[in-house]
């Protein structure tokens, strides 16, 4: 069994959790599941893609992310948007040599990389080159540049987005790059009220964007992330995450299933997702919240029906399975 009394250490920090969705929902209306995500993501120490139409409010999540969070100073976190398109070259990114005049040498001068809160607008716009520069950056937190590496923020949390592959102009991450991003997101729409009341309210929102308050220091956000790591996970659930990464190697309708890596990323998007929901341990609801978020983007299917309903059987079974033990 496990205990379910919250400790007093889970409590605060989940007063600072509500605190930070709080203060994004005075901008981003009607997205508070997708704003939890992206703050989950950022609490297990990932990345995250979110894949959805222009205007739906994905540049404006992230800029009212990184205005909620105070930087060195009195000034915010520092924010970068890259915006992805077919001529951008890796140095874009990463930054380049430039003579000196006074010192007769070549300095390094970064690139919007070295941020806290990067914006990679429309990324499958970009050549495969830049998308793995990008890429390789996220997985090792440094940038290499002749014999010399940099290392980037300690926070570096990075949001991409992605127009629907159906869309003219776009080059599809592959496999091996998409397995990079902690979890894939749909933005998505807003209902019919809450999109009326964006409307009446759109130059009042416009002004809590300007004026964004920052409820969070940057060493919250980092306590937040090593707490996220002492979150109890069961035997039973660390089984069933096992359980369905392995199940989806061997299911007739999916070509490439989920690797190893898949299933530690899913433990760690567990942990964080957990308490972002205030608890100090893991439950059937948050594999349930999460599942297809962490693993779906990472499969490739034999078909579109497969897609739709492979993943979702897999997971209900392990579902099913864990409601039996009665964990908690």
């Amino acid at each position: 069994m496990i205990d379910t009394m919250p400790n007093e250490s889970v409590i605060t920090f989940s007063q600072k959790i509500e605190k930070l969705i709080t203060n994004m929902e005075l901008v981003i209306q009607g997205k508070r599941p997708q704003i939890k995500q992206v703050i989950t993501c950022l609490l297990a120490k990932g990345h995250i893609l979110m894949e959805d139409n222009p205007g739906t409010g994905k540049t404006v999540l992230a800029r009212t992310l990184a205005g909620s969070i105070a930087g060195e100073g009195s000034a915010d976190a520092i924010f970068k948007r890259i915006q992805f398109t077919p001529d951008l070259l890796p140095m874009d990114l990463l930054g380049t040599h430039v003579f000196d005049d006074v010192r007769k040498e070549f300095i390094f001068k970064k690139g919007p990389l070295f941020c806290n809160i990067l914006l990679a607008d429309e990324i499958n716009r970009a050549s495969p080159k830049v998308q793995s520069a990008l890429l390789e950056c996220m997985a090792e937190h440094q940038i290499t540049m002749g014999e010399n590496t940099y290392a980037l923020e300690k926070l570096f949390f990075a949001i991409a987005t992605q127009n629907p592959i159906e869309m003219e102009g776009t080059y599809p991450l592959p496999s091996a790059q998409l397995d990079r991003f902690f979890m894939k997101v749909y933005f998505g729409y807003v209902e019919e009220e809450t999109e009326i009341a964006i409307y009446k309210s759109y130059i009042q929102i416009q002004q809590h964007l300007e004026k964004i308050k920052q409820v969070l220091s940057m060493q919250d956000i980092l306590d937040l992330q090593e707490e996220a790591e002492l979150v109890f996970v069961h035997d039973e659930i660390i089984q069933s995450v096992s359980n369905l990464v392995r199940a989806t190697r061997a299911h007739e309708g999916i070509s490439v299933g989920a690797s190893t890596r898949s299933g530690i990323t899913f433990i760690k998007c567990l942990k964080a997702n957990a308490l972002v929901n205030g608890r100090s341990f893991v439950i059937e609801d948050d594999m349930q919240e999460i599942a297809v978020a962490v693993l779906d983007h990472r499969l490739v299917y034999k078909n579109k029906e497969a897609r739709q309903t492979v993943l979702k059987q897999l997971l209900s079974r392990e579902m099913d399975r864990l409601s039996k033990l009665k964990l908690h």
